[in-house]
């Protein structure tokens, strides 16, 4: 799929299913969010980003701890339900602005604190969005990355890749840990923190998450069952064939420091 294919086709995708990723338990909860507090530290005078917040968890995690969040998303039906469920939980520092991750629309040093997770896989120019992150973090500023990582066996990698894009077309590539990590240092970030998240996802409603039907979670079913060795020891799946099919998945949590003192009236 052409990079340049890929913005409309995730709004396109994301604008559809955006309840679904509000609602989702995977999204929702977890100790990753709790882990990504811990990591950040957040002080009361902070203001954040939350690159790509879906359905606004990791905004709505923050939010108790600081001045402001600001909620981005390339997608306005998200920010809408992404809006809807914070404010209905009586948390009124969050503001919503409708912004790509790789043109973000906001002032040199804005931030204390970018966070972006489980969607930088998504991004059409990945290095474009580290290299904004880091523009919009004041001196000293932080940039939180959760995202899936892949073996450093590229072969492993290149298939994982593409059954993630059977599910959801709009799923563009992940890195290794050291990939991800080299795209922090390539925006002039270094990383202080690093911890990985390992979650088992339910095969179908995995999949019914992006719209799939019943014909479509037997095909993800059946790459399962057919998927090279080193794939399938880093999925693990469980009971394929029936409505418990399993699979992990893993991700990896950084968090990436830009250089030099915070200014004065941090």
């Amino acid at each position: 799929m052409p990079a340049s294919d890929s913005p409309s086709l995730a709004r396109e995708r994301f604008g559809r299913f955006a309840a679904a990723y509000v609602s989702s338990k995977n999204h929702a909860s977890g100790p990753d969010l709790g882990h990504l507090l811990a990591m950040a530290q957040p002080e009361p005078h902070w203001r954040v980003l939350d690159i790509a917040t879906g359905g606004g968890h990791t905004a709505l995690t923050f939010a108790p701890f600081v001045a402001s969040v600001v909620a981005s998303d390339l997608t306005p039906a998200m920010l809408e339900q992404a809006e809807a469920h914070i404010r209905g939980l009586g948390i009124h520092n969050v503001s919503y602005r409708e912004a790509a991750a790789d043109d973000l629309p906001f002032a040199d040093g804005s931030f204390e604190l970018v966070t972006c997770r489980i969607a930088a896989h998504h991004f059409p120019d990945v290095p474009r969005f580290f290299q904004e992150s880091a523009r919009v973090l004041k001196p000293g500023g932080l940039l939180l990355l959760q995202d899936q990582a892949l073996p450093v066996h590229r072969p492993s990698a290149r298939w994982i890749d593409d059954f993630e894009r059977r599910r959801d077309p709009s799923h563009n590539r992940a890195y290794s840990e050291t990939g991800w990590r080299a795209l922090f240092a390539g925006a002039g970030l270094k990383v202080e923190q690093g911890a990985p998240v390992v979650k088992r996802h339910n095969l179908p409603d995995w999949a019914r998450r992006q719209g799939n039907d019943d014909a479509a979670i037997a095909r993800l079913d059946a790459l399962l069952r057919e998927a090279p060795t080193p794939a399938a020891l880093w999925f693990a799946p469980r009971d394929l064939g029936s409505p418990q099919a399993s699979f992990l998945i893993r991700q990896v949590q950084l968090a990436g420091r830009k250089p030099g003192k915070e200014a004065p009236d941090a």
